[in-house]
């Protein structure tokens, strides 16, 4: 049976992330709350690469902005895994929308934001004053 903390994860994490990423870590501030997710390591398999070895070959990290909670700017840093198939040079990762277009907006806050345009519910202003650099 899944966890409490697991299923309350799911409301708030972009639909589907529990399919290719585990949460490792987090962390909360009074301004950001940080949340690290790592991709599980699942090769993406083609069926030319079927029976060969894959090997894990590391990260790279892709910080997005998501909805803001409790007036907390949201992070989630997603660790992307590369791998190497047993006979090739190039690195393979796995095709995972992440981010919108053009943005370091989550796909379905970029949407929101898009559509709101900010001119009934404020969000679109309230995400300008939590998006704000803390240092500076």
């Amino acid at each position: 049976m899944e966890s409490t903390s697991n299923q309350l994860l799911k409301l708030l994490l972009p639909e589907g992330v529990f399919e290719w990423f585990d949460v490792t870590d987090s962390s909360r501030t009074e301004d950001v709350l940080s949340v690290t997710l790592t991709e599980k390591n699942i090769p993406p398999l083609d069926s030319e690469d079927k029976g060969k070895h894959f090997e894990s070959k590391g990260f790279k990290e892709i910080t997005v902005t998501d909805f803001p909670i409790r007036g907390r700017r949201v992070l989630l840093t997603f660790r992307r895994r590369y791998w190497q198939v047993e006979g090739k040079n190039e690195l393979l990762k796995r095709a995972i929308t992440i981010c919108a277009d053009g943005t370091t907006l989550e796909k379905e806050f970029a949407s929101f934001l898009k559509e709101d345009g900010g001119r009934e519910s404020g969000l679109a202003e309230f995400y300008r004053r939590v998006s704000e650099d803390p240092a500076s």
